[in-house]
């Protein structure tokens, strides 16, 4: 197993997110006030001094604010000097008088601006840096940053080889729980490290001449179940965030949580040939004197001292290993092909449930599979369709650069529980006399194996009672390198009376959007065919369905997203159907049946594809 790798990434923000308001103490705004900027540059310097002495270089991104301040530069210079942390630049902390003055705008976040405007605003930073420093970056970021834009940083300024340039699921949950004010909308991003194409940020490139020419990483690592099911700013290992979540002991002040997080990340080692990787990206903000989400200021400083020294520890017993950014992103361009996935089988830390998610991210896709759902698939965004998806004013998309999804359990109802309709899922339904039982119903375990380029999950044996008969079957996904296909295999292993047959239908319900609201399905077409046939639907929300013996293939394909969505098998038995939704259940869904007894395997393939 190879050591952890950690990027600590610090920026002087003169001008925190939230600090006017609380440093000014119900004053009038003015962000140039000298109390807000002394002490954003005072905890700045206290982050790095807790950082450096646990043996921990960082990447300093200075703020455009921090550019205008001396003593801020002095610093950089000095610490890049003495421990080798990398002097980079962040399009965030924009906000200054200067800014201000110049662009006329309290806005914030560089991919929510006017394509000119991000031009004209990269321009000035860049320069600034340039001037200051007498080099360009090798590395920036922001909370987000957009395909358009990088491919103008990296064309202007082509020594940027690194950039965090999104946040893990930093959608419609965290907005809602900041009272629907946290306009910062993209779901449907890697959770670790990634080369994003040129097209969409989100989607990692499938070969060079995708590529952006960037390595990118997240803004923080996060908890892979905790932030899918619920607010993704609470639980990440930031200790602002485990603070943020409530996710310590008030009295004692210890938050074994946070440890346990940054050692998950440890164990992805294991389904990722080796490679691990974590990440730390603060501004002074989170940690100012009059304290921050029910903690004093006391226990901000404490959390960040005992996270660094964790590091510092994992370091100096051999299992860590700190990397400027621009570092990782020449360790990870040599240590990984574009066709790599990210594979994380992750398991409940915080709640002690028995739960246990799978994500597999490639350039084709990114989905999840629920094994409290008999391994349902809860989560599908079409990589493949390497979606451009323009971002800011002027566009049709000002704040939401999510990446769409095919199935989102959380954002459609998953499996429906409600009296009419569906929600998105992927999942087998087992049919028998009558009676039907859903594998949602089916809690089990996963298992991971890498063989060559396939990444196999094989599930533990569940069992479905019907009245009269009883039924247990074994469930594989398999993922394979280069393949926009994913390869499922149900099997009946057992059954109390092996002459019997059940019925298999293996479907998926979805749709395609980017929040909790529908979207326009009228544009999609579906299909079912086989060697002979072809019967197709235009949605029209009609409820009708259709059926075809012998199938070889079903599909929808949606135009609104260029993305084709296919089950396909080889197996002349099975009959493959296409069910359309109606307007109280817009979704669509895809299906193949086959009559199947013990010792019997039903294969069938989901496939996805770009159409134009």
């Amino acid at each position: 197993m190879e050591k952890l790798i950690l990027n600590v990434i610090h920026r002087p923000e003169m001008v925190p997110e939230y600090a006017e308001k609380v440093t000014g103490h119900g004053k009038e705004e003015d962000i140039s006030r000298e109390s807000l900027l002394t002490e954003s540059l005072d905890i700045f310097k206290t982050q790095q001094e807790i950082a450096h002495k646990n043996g921990l270089k960082t990447t300093i991104q200075m703020t455009y604010a921090s550019l205008f301040n001396e003593e801020a530069v002095a610093l950089a210079k000095e610490h890049h000097s003495v421990y080798g942390d990398e002097i980079s630049l962040s399009l965030l902390g924009l906000p200054c008088e200067e800014f201000r003055n110049k662009y006329k705008t309290k806005d914030f976040c560089i991919w929510m601006f006017s394509m000119e405007d991000k031009k004209a605003i990269v321009k000035d930073v860049f320069e600034k840096f340039y001037e200051k420093f007498g080099f360009y970056p090798e590395s920036t970021g922001s909370y987000y940053i957009d395909a358009e834009l990088m491919n103008y940083i990296k064309e202007k300024y082509p020594t940027v080889k690194c950039a965090v340039a999104t946040c893990w699921e930093e959608g419609p949950k965290a907005y809602h729980t900041c009272n629907n004010s946290w306009y910062t909308l993209f779901d449907g991003g890697p959770w670790n490290p990634w080369i994003p194409s040129k097209q969409n940020i989100h989607a990692p490139a499938a070969n060079e001449q995708e590529d952006s020419g960037v390595v990118a990483i997240p803004h923080l690592s996060r908890d892979l179940m905790a932030c899918f099911d619920g607010n993704g700013s609470n639980f990440g290992t930031h200790p602002q965030n485990v603070l943020r979540g409530m996710i310590y002991d008030s009295e004692t002040w210890e938050y074994p949580y946070l440890y346990n997080l940054i050692d998950q990340y440890r164990n992805l080692a294991k389904y990722n040939k080796g490679y691990c990787y974590n990440m730390m990206f603060v501004g002074p903000g989170w940690m100012n004197k009059m304290g921050r989400w029910e903690a004093p200021y006391e226990l901000l400083l404490k959390s960040y001292e005992d996270g660094m020294a964790y590091y510092g520890k994992l370091k100096e017993e051999g299992k860590l290993q700190e990397m400027t950014m621009s570092e990782f992103a020449d360790h990870y361009r040599a240590t990984h092909t574009y066709q790599q996935p990210e594979c994380a089988l992750w398991r409940d830390i915080l709640y002690g449930s028995d739960k246990q998610y799978f994500w597999y991210a490639d350039p084709y896709m990114r989905t999840c599979l629920d094994m409290n759902q008999g391994g349902a698939m809860i989560d599908l965004r079409p990589y493949v369709a390497k979606l451009e998806w323009p971002v800011g004013i002027g566009t049709k998309h000002i704040q939401d650069a999510s990446y769409p999804f095919l199935i989102q359990a959380n954002y459609r109802a998953g499996y429906f529980t409600h009296y009419a309709g569906e929600g998105t899922i992927k999942s087998l339904k087992v049919r028998y006399e009558g009676e039907e039982v859903d594998l949602c119903l089916c809690r089990t375990k996963a298992h991971y194996a890498g063989e060559g380029t396939k990444h196999i999950v094989t599930l533990d044996p569940v069992t479905v009672e019907f009245a009269d008969l009883s039924v247990t079957i074994v469930s594989k996904f398999i993922f394979d390198e280069g393949s926009s296909k994913v390869e499922i295999v149900r099997e009946v292993v057992d059954s109390s009376n092996p002459e019997s047959k059940v019925e298999f239908n293996e479907y998926i319900t979805a749709c395609y959007g980017t929040t909790e609201y529908p979207e326009d399905m009228s544009h999609i077409i579906l299909s079912v065919s086989n060697k002979d046939t072809k019967e197709t639907l235009e949605y029209a929300y009609k409820c009708r369905e259709g059926e075809l013996e012998q199938a070889e293939s079903v599909s929808a394909i949606i135009p609104e997203i260029e993305t084709k969505v296919e089950i396909l098998t080889e197996d002349s038995s099975q009959v493959g159907y296409y069910r359309e939704g109606y307007a109280f259940s817009p979704m669509f869904t895809l299906g193949m049946k086959k009559e199947i007894q013990k010792g019997q395997v039903m294969r069938t393939w989901l496939s996805l594809e770009k159409v134009n």
